[in-house]
């Protein structure tokens, strides 16, 4: 025999408890099967049927002699029983569930500033001279132009473990370059393509090697070429909308070393700019202790300056 307590109203009320006591049913019903026991209408034999009492002998209510319909026990069924307890532990699973959640958003919402925080501060002058875009996933650069070390004179460009051939005329001569966010030891080459197009603004055809920023999270080189690529379109660009198509993503080798390859065209609409898009090419390849980065820049209304660059990378290799 089933245990007093609320049970699922056995006459089929939606949403409805009927008490037990052990021995009858109550002549009461609640929707609440955490009340306390009814104080009057227990052991009444009380029909299941939503809450009426039932009829005595000689009474019209569906029964003949105050028996119960047809396939009532008399009693909760085991079913009810499981019903009452998977009840309750839905009801506790639920709270812990609830306060589960408001914890995780809290979590959300703090890591979401922290990253913000992260993202916005340091890095590379805006070359726009506008504001931080909304988008900026930049490394922090606490390297130093003074800490780069003395490449040797052979007639190639040296950056981090990297190097490639040196490009002619009319490339500029190899010079360094602190404000990059995502490389120390920068060497690069430009071409202006667009000389004030702003005032004190001119856009470059660019070529440059580096080594990554240790400990800023790079773990494979396609995890660096990611960021890097993401960190190009956030903070190049300052606040223009700038949209991303890649070409070729891909794994490769240079000299032996995995290496990562990406090549995007970014297309934008820049004040006083005629170029509206670039092909952006970057690799990524580890030394295994350090990483190095290749990085090309090619404006759409200067695509003559595509193939040195090609060259360049082709030509890469890893210093020894």
């Amino acid at each position: 025999m089933a245990n007093a307590g609320w049970y699922p109203d056995p006459g089929g009320a939606q949403g409805m408890y009927r008490y037990w006591d052990g021995h009858a049913w109550s002549a009461v019903t609640t929707s609440n099967p955490a009340a306390p026991p009814p104080s009057q209408g227990l052991g009444q034999g009380s029909s299941p049927l939503s809450g009426q009492q039932s009829y005595g002998a000689g009474q019209q209510s569906g029964t003949q002699g105050g028996q119960q319909p047809l396939g009532y026990s008399g009693q909760p069924s085991a079913y009810q029983a499981y019903q009452q307890q998977a009840g309750k532990k839905r009801s506790s699973g639920l709270g812990w569930w609830l306060g589960g959640a408001a914890i995780l958003v809290v979590l959300i919402i703090i890591g979401v500033l922290v990253i913000r925080n992260l993202g916005g501060s340091g890095g590379l002058s805006n070359p726009l001279g506008g504001d931080d875009p909304s988008t900026n996933p930049c490394p922090v650069n606490t390297s130093s132009s003074s800490a780069a070390p003395n490449h040797p004179s052979d007639g190639r460009v040296h950056g981090g473990p990297i190097s490639y051939p040196e490009l002619g005329s009319p490339w500029g001569e190899p010079q360094g370059d602190d404000r990059v966010p995502f490389g120390a030891d920068v060497q690069e080459q430009e071409i202006t393509t667009e000389p004030n197009y702003q005032r004190d603004s001119s856009w470059v055809a660019s070529v440059l090697v580096a080594q990554l920023i240790a400990g800023d999270g790079f773990y494979t080189p396609k995890d660096g070429v990611g960021i890097v690529a993401k960190c190009v379109v956030g903070k190049f660009y300052g606040d223009n909308p700038v949209q991303r198509h890649d070409l070729t993503s891909k794994a490769m080798k240079v000299d032996g070393h995995d290496a990562w390859y990406l090549q995007s065209h970014l297309t934008f609409n820049i004040e006083g700019l005629k170029a509206k898009g670039e092909t952006m090419t970057l690799l990524v390849v580890s030394d295994g202790a350090t990483s190095g980065l290749f990085y090309s820049s090619i404006p759409d209304n200067a695509k003559q300056y595509q193939a040195p660059a090609d060259k360049a990378l082709s030509e890469l290799t890893v210093d020894k």
